[in-house]
């Protein structure tokens, strides 16, 4: 069995995806990038401000289905330009436990949705 989990509190989904998914007690995240769900407008001024956009999102994701930054135990980061991983990994560790952070991949792509610098999926488990 499947469970649509969506929330006010993170933007809407903008085509036909939900923004996660529960399957038995573990929870696939779509990529969020840096929309204020309250203005819909993209909170880009700096890459430090539009990570943290990001990781506020998902966690409102992870909020509706009763998880927390702990339970993820995967996250996928695409990023615009590879130059700025220092600075978004600078936002990242802010989030998590070096000692029980999720596994991770960081991958450059050519463009991401509305040309913003980073996005993140995540899957947590309960």
């Amino acid at each position: 069995m499947k469970k649509i989990i969506n929330t006010d509190n993170a933007p809407a989904p903008v085509g036909p995806y939900n923004q996660s998914v529960l399957a038995g007690n573990t929870l696939y995240v779509s990529g969020q990038i840096a929309l204020d769900p309250d203005t819909g407008e993209l909170r880009t001024d700096s890459i430090e401000t539009e990570t943290h956009q990001v990781m506020r999102n998902l966690t409102a994701v992870l909020d509706a289905a009763g998880m927390t930054f702990d339970n993820i135990v995967k996250c996928s980061v695409f990023v615009a330009d590879m130059e700025m991983y220092g600075r978004i990994n600078a936002v990242y560790a802010e989030y998590f436990d070096e000692d029980s952070a999720p596994a991770r991949e960081l991958v450059e792509v050519a463009n991401l949705p509305k040309y913003v610098n980073v996005e993140i999926s995540v899957i947590a488990v309960k």
